[in-house]
Parts: structure tokens; C-alpha cells; sequence
């Protein structure tokens, strides 16, 4: 295809709410981390989300990084964390200088297996937090991983990046742990350019947070500052663009299970696929649709992968755990698979994401469909 078919690319409303937002900020010269938008920012997520505060900073990776430091996690704590995700939800714990333990996938959501957790905290009772991501849109076991949190008595951080919009038994991911955190970054189901919040019920503790995201700096006529903080605040330009691209949630969670289901039904009489499950009680935002592979399918994801990108059709493998990543090689991984491959590896080695982007046409799409089915046609 000449036109290049994206993975999840940026899509800015029709009606121009980003455009307004922004505008009035420059009309107004608020060209800072603060103003208006920011403070509305925080206040329309929060809203939409259903918890009482949040705090808007520079990125995903950022949220989480504050998250951890508000949950008081330092030097030589550990963490458990999710295996199968980007490096990003892992990458702050090194930050706090922190011990991440790895924690292996279940097939039946993609995510933490509860029972593997369970198995890490006989290895390791005291951690400091728990961080659990919700792939792909798709939210985890929440029941079991709150309740194994609460009778340990430990914090849970939920990493809902690529989960803004999905629910779990009618409540929204990021809602459930005493932080949560949502991305908006430019292949998000909503972007900002580059953009993450932080959420909670605790209102000490997000204040805190945006104290320490401008700089830590202490409240004096002259520059002083009692403790070490950081340049993470979002920006009124940024935050602009996010109120006017939440105002298009609701329809790009649409568009894009529209896009998961058309894709489950194109590949329905094709045994070898297996679209990522959706588990009862929830409803995903389906941010990115993606399938494993049988292992024994002659037709590999590299084959759809090359297939798709010759006809200029983008796609990714599934993330690679955290536990094959050479950074993190020398730390622990808790998985109840022993002896044979992980379930995160095994979703990774098999596994391939397809082009979600709400701004492809079903004619498109349609396009992406027959270069997967020409493949198991002629293998």
C-alpha cells in the first residue's frame, strides 16, 4: 500500500477540542507547567476514572517513579512487578534503587498470575510494593492480586498505561491499588504528545507528588529546597491537548474494539490464532488488538510480521519480558511453570500485535486481514 498503516498512531478529534484547549492557553500565555488546563486536567481524569485525586506529569514513566516514591519505596526494598510489560514499568524501581522481582503471565488475561505472586511472596514476605500492569488494555485478575496485596499488607502501584477506559467489573483500571497510573503517549488510546497522571484517594500523597514533580522546592521568597525533586510536571500546552482528546475517550475505546472484534471474526476458522482473551466481568479498551500463535503453527510471526511489512503495514512482536532483558538478567523471576518456558515466554516467542490505529478504515484493516489469511492459505 503506498499509505502506511499504523500500529496506534496520534488522532486528534474532528470537532477540534485539542485545538481550543491549546488556544486558550496561548491566549492567555499560561506557556508553563501550570495553569488552567493542567489543574482541569487532573481534576476531568479523576472524574472520569472515579477516584479522588491526580496529579499530571511528563510521562508514564514518571507516574510511576513518584508512585513508587510515594508508596516509600528506597534503596534495597524490593518489588514485585509484572515480567510481561515495557521496560518502563520496571526501569523506576531501578531509579528508587530498588530490587525488582519479576512475576510471571497467566494465558487466561496475559497478565500477573495471582498464583505465581502468592509463590514470590513465600520467596520474599516483606516487599515494599506491588506493580501490576494491565496489557494491552486488558485488565488483570484484580480480585485475586487486591486481595493477596491487602492480607500482606502490601501497596499496589497498577500500571495502567495501555488501560485507560478498560473496567473490571465495572470499575476503572488505576482504581483499584493505592496508585495508579495512565500514559499518554503518542501510540496511546488517548496521547498528549508525551504525557502520564498519576491517581489516588490519598490527597496528601498526590500533593507531595506534584511538589516533588516541580522541582521539590520548598516554600520560600528565595530558591531552597529540603529534599531532591524533579522536572516531571505537564505542561498547560500538553494538557490542553489531553482535555480535548478525553472528551474523545469513550469513542476511540469504540473504535478500537470494533477493530479487536473484526479481527477475531476474520480469524475465527483459523485454529493456529488465538486472539488475547477477554476475561468475564471486564471490558477492555482493546488499545492494541494482538494474538499468539500455536507453537506448532508452520506460519511464525516473523513470517506475518515481514508479510505485513511489505505491503507497508506496521506490527510488533508482544513485549519481551523483563526477565529475558539483559538490563534486568541478574534478578529474580517467580513463575509456577518450572521446568518448562514461561507463559510470558512463550506469549513473546509466539505472539504478534496488529496494526489497531483508529484512523484505519475498515477497507484497510480488511487489507491487513487477507495478508494474515493468504499465509495459513498457502502454508
Amino acid at each position: 500500500m503506498e499509505k502506511r498503516i499504523f500500529l496506534s498512531s496520534p488522532h486528534m478529534s474532528k470537532e477540534g477540542y485539542e485545538q481550543e484547549y491549546v488556544k486558550d492557553a496561548f491566549d492567555k500565555n499560561w506557556i508553563a507547567p501550570l495553569g488552567e488546563n493542567v489543574n482541569k486536567f487532573e481534576e476531568e481524569l479523576a472524574q472520569y476514572v472515579g477516584t479522588g485525586y491526580a496529579a499530571a506529569l511528563s510521562a508514564g514513566t514518571a507516574a510511576i517513579h513518584l508512585g513508587l516514591m510515594a508508596a516509600g519505596v528506597g534503596k534495597g526494598d524490593i518489588v514485585f512487578c509484572s515480567s510481561l510489560t515495557f521496560s518502563a514499568t520496571a526501569n523506576p524501581i531501578i531509579y528508587q534503587n530498588a530490587t525488582p522481582i519479576f512475576i510471571d503471565s497467566e494465558e487466561e488475561t496475559w497478565n500477573m498470575d495471582p498464583k505465581a505472586l502468592e509463590k514470590a511472596f513465600e520467596k520474599y514476605p516483606n516487599p515494599k510494593a506491588v506493580v501490576v500492569v494491565h496489557l494491552y488494555g486488558t485488565p488483570a485478575k484484580m480480585d485475586e492480586i487486591v486481595e493477596i496485596c491487602k492480607k500482606h499488607n502490601v501497596t499496589l502501584i497498577e500500571d495502567a498505561a495501555e488501560s485507560l477506559g478498560s473496567t473490571y467489573k465495572g470499575k476503572q483500571t488505576g482504581t483499584f491499588g493505592k496508585y495508579g497510573i495512565y500514559s499518554f503517549n503518542g501510540n496511546k488510546i488517548i496521547t498528549t504528545s508525551g504525557g502520564g497522571m498519576l491517581v489516588s484517594e490519598n490527597e496528601e500523597r498526590i500533593q507531595k507528588v506534584r511538589f516533588w514533580s516541580t522541582q521539590a522546592r520548598d516554600k520560600a521568597r528565595h530558591y531552597q529546597h529540603s529534599e531532591i525533586g524533579y522536572n516531571y510536571r505537564m505542561s498547560n500546552i500538553v494538557a490542553g491537548i489531553g482535555r480535548g482528546q478525553l472528551k474523545v475517550l469513550d469513542e476511540r475505546i469504540k473504535q478500537k474494539t470494533d477493530i479487536y472484534n473484526r479481527y477475531k471474526e476474520a480469524f475465527k476458522d483459523i485454529p493456529e490464532i488465538k486472539m488475547q482473551p477477554v476475561p468475564v466481568n471486564t471490558v477492555p479498551n482493546h488499545w492494541l488488538s494482538a494474538f499468539v500463535l500455536d507453537e506448532n503453527s508452520k506460519v511464525k510471526p516473523n513470517d506475518i510480521m515481514d508479510a505485513l511489512d511489505k505491503e507497508n503495514i506496521e506490527s510488533r512482536p508482544v513485549w519481551k519480558p523483563m526477565n529475558l532483558q539483559p538490563v534486568f538478567e541478574k534478578y529474580d523471576f517467580i513463575t509456577v511453570c518450572d521446568g518448562k518456558k514461561s507463559v510470558g515466554q512463550k506469549l513473546f516467542e509466539n505472539g504478534v500485535c496488529l496494526p489497531s490505529d483508529t484512523k484505519m478504515t475498515e477497507e484497510e484493516q480488511n487489507v491487513v486481514i487477507k495478508v494474515v489469511k493468504d499465509l495459513f492459505k498457502n502454508n
